[in-house]
């Protein structure tokens, strides 16, 4: 009932009890009220209109309209039919840029898959171009990795190219996950396997979406009660996307998850049994649930017989009735499983994210992953080719440089950064070391957002080495040139060890090292000294270190820091030298390479650059820009380069310059892309500015970079000036 009809209501409910004055006054005070009540009801309608017009509600995400690129699933049947995520504006965004290695079959030994699962997928990490989050989820120990999964309870998770970027680099494979779980998915089961066509159909939008994207294949997790009658044409759905993924990508893999039965039942056996061995043999592999029992991998080994290597034992890492308690148990489950002789699923270490493990993420995410390593070892080893580049960098950082100069001081993320990581050994108690290793955010770094800090108390004629890398690198008859940047306080010295064997002659170690070196004469085969080089950009302190080696025969297996004390002059007093000293160095990143692979670039008249999707936006005197652009080799050659840094200059009158002039103003870094297009997203753009000129910097595998001066670039004038 309205409000004026319930006072009148009541007024004439009161009229005979009460005098004719009193009704007149008892109505002006009623309308009073609803007066005072109309205009409270308009200016709260004029605050609300006011609001919605300063914080709008977002429109629902249109794929096809340009925005901010961003990875994300695919939600129903319906889309993963249609094809329409090929038309999507963010589409070329989320294609990886690096291929899986050459040699894409996987070792005949116990295996590690590891189970993404952090936090639902998609956080972020689904910011292809990088997000603003220095503390963002990341994962730096490939090397004790064979196979990653991107896994969300979405229909079909795609991995975010940044991820299958940083795996394929470190030689991991990437899978996706389609999973079908409660009455939703029930129903689409109900669609999917009607027929032998159906089933065929859809395996195959799924294969092009993984060949398409990049990444090597699927987790399939059909978490449903199905019926007898559909489980022939669910065979044939596994059957065909292993089929039809092998032959479009070699070394792909389709892995089963232990859930449903050939009987229909959702029932998980936790081990590999005659329930769902039927899905095993026409796949690549079974991720078993992880409720299982100690006899389980060994009765899994005996039922895969020479397939034992494809039973992928399941941990959750959350603990969740998994054997030995997950957490920082997980070992104990990894111990069982390497004594049998299968391979293991980890299931969700972003527990050590999620839960917050102290002291901190970085700190605890190394312990974690030692547990792993002491019981499962190493599985990955590079360098194993030329060239050869790693700065340390994780992925995330307060700071971004470039050949020894910072172009960015604000915090940021993107694993996609990520080169190749060390082989860090984790110390239980760093205060028992001389000298405490570890990768640094926030120190300069000479390229990307790391480096490697030493940092402690070393003696005069102590040395304290550490382990970085552990390589198969197979060396060639070309000299192989080793460069590395080193910053270091007092008389501090860094060297690198590299280690070398020869079935035909056996050991080699040498050492790298800028003088000061004759306590090492008895433990090296021979100390080279590097030429030193400096840049005239580079920031003050960095020195490059350059070598070359020739080691024909030999193959590189191991490579060392060494923290180590310049020796005094003879001439001078030795009294107190001989104490522990403070020591720091940063060793900011390492290049191998040979003559002939040093990176050449085209000069910009070699690319077509062009502007798409132009869009002006901005207040009176305030101007933004938006627009995506993409470059292309004239020659219609592939690009070969892994990556390219986005500058921008904002010209004046005075500062328009013509082809072939040399840049004379100010390039501001603006972000980096792993595929030849780039999203720029309401650029501001200052008053007085008469033009753009985004500029794209070139990078090589070798960690080169273009000269600004000769990189391609598009220009484009201020709307309205």
């Amino acid at each position: 009932m309205p409000l004026k009809s319930m006072l009148l209501f009541v007024l004439r409910f009161l009229h005979p009890f009460i005098t004719r004055k009193t009704l007149k006054a008892l109505r002006n005070f009623v309308n009073s009220i609803l007066r005072n009540v109309k205009t409270l009801l308009k200016k709260m309608s004029v605050d609300q209109s006011e609001d919605q017009k300063l914080d709008p509600t977002p429109p629902p995400f249109d794929p096809s309209k340009p925005s901010i690129p961003i990875s994300y699933p695919i939600k129903t049947l319906e889309d993963l039919d249609s094809g329409s995520y090929f038309t999507s504006f963010h589409y070329p965004f989320n294609k990886s840029s690096v291929p899986p290695p050459p040699n894409s079959g996987l070792a005949q030994r116990p295996r590690i898959l590891v189970c993404h699962d952090m936090q639902g997928g998609y956080q972020d990490d689904k910011w292809v171009q990088g997000g603003d989050n220095a503390g963002a989820y990341a994962i730096w120990h490939w090397y004790l990795i064979d196979v990653f999964v991107y896994f969300s309870h979405y229909l079909v998770t795609l991995p975010p190219p940044c991820w299958t970027n940083t795996a394929h680099r470190h030689g991991v494979k990437v899978l996706g996950t389609f999973i079908t779980e409660s009455a939703e998915g029930k129903a689409i089961c109900q669609k999917l396997l009607s027929t032998k066509e159906s089933a065929q159909k859809y395996a195959e939008r799924l294969a092009k979406l993984a060949v398409a994207l990049g990444f090597d294949g699927w987790l399939l997790n059909m978490e449903v009660e199905l019926e007898v009658g559909q489980i022939p044409n669910l065979k044939e759905f596994v059957s065909h996307l292993t089929q039809t993924m092998h032959s479009s990508l070699r070394g792909s893999l389709v892995i089963w998850y232990d859930s449903v039965t050939v009987d229909g039942d959702l029932s998980w056996q936790n081990q590999l049994n005659e329930k769902n061995k039927p899905f095993f043999d026409i796949c690549d592999g079974i991720f078993v649930n992880y409720t299982w029992m100690e006899d389980y991998p060994k009765l899994s080994a005996t039922a895969a017989g020479d397939r034992k290597f494809d039973v992928y034992m399941g941990i959750d890492v959350f603990g969740r009735g998994t054997y030995g308690g997950g957490q920082w148990t997980t070992n104990a489950a990894l111990d069982v499983i390497k004594k049998d002789d299968v391979s293991a699923a980890i299931f969700a270490p972003g527990w050590v994210y999620e839960t917050k493990q102290a002291p901190d993420f970085q700190t605890a995410q190394n312990r974690w992953w030692d547990l792993v390593e002491k019981s499962w070892g190493i599985v990955q080893h590079y360098p194993k080719e030329l060239p050869f580049f790693s700065n340390f960098d994780q992925g995330h950082g307060y700071h971004v440089s470039i050949e020894g100069a910072q172009v960015l001081s604000s915090q940021w993320n993107n694993i996609s950064s990520q080169t190749f990581q060390p082989f860090l050994e984790y110390a239980d108690d760093p205060t028992s070391n001389a000298i405490e290793v570890h990768v640094d955010f926030k120190e300069a770094s000479f390229s990307g957002g790391g480096n490697l800090t030493f940092k402690g108390t070393l003696g005069a004629k102590a040395s304290v080495s550490s382990r970085l890398f552990v390589g198969e690198l197979l060396m060639g008859d070309l000299p192989v040139h080793f460069t590395y940047s080193v910053k270091s306080e007092g008389n501090s010295q860094l060297g690198l060890s590299l280690e070398f064997f020869s079935e035909m002659k056996g050991k080699k170690k040498l050492l790298l090292a800028s003088g000061g070196t004759n306590q090492f004469s008895s433990k090296f085969s021979e100390v080279i000294v590097p030429h030193q080089l400096r840049k005239p950009d580079m920031a003050s302190g960095w020195v490059i270190q350059e070598s070359s080696i020739a080691m024909n025969g030999y193959t590189l297996t191991e490579i060392h820091a060494v923290c180590y004390r310049k020796q005094p002059e003879r001439s001078e007093s030795t009294s107190n030298t001989q104490d522990p000293a403070e020591y720091f160095a940063v060793l900011g990143h390492i290049r191998i390479s040979t003559s002939n692979q040093s990176t050449k670039f085209p000069p910009s008249t070699f690319w077509i650059v062009e502007g798409q999707d132009v869009e002006w936006g901005g207040s009176q005197g305030s101007k933004t820009l938006s627009l995506r652009i993409s470059w292309k080799l004239k020659d219609g050659q592939n690009s070969l380069f892994p990556r390219y840094n986005i500058y921008v200059e904002k010209l004046t009158k005075q500062s328009v310059r013509t082809l072939g002039e040399k840049l004379g103003g100010v390039q501001e870094y603006v972000g980096v892309a792993q595929v030849e297009a780039f999203y720029v997203s309401d650029l501001v753009i200052p008053s007085g500015t008469s033009g753009l000129k985004f500029i794209i910097q070139v990078c090589g595998a070798d960690g080169a970079t273009q000269k600004l001066d000769e990189a391609p670039y598009f220009q484009l004038n201020v709307e309205g000036r």
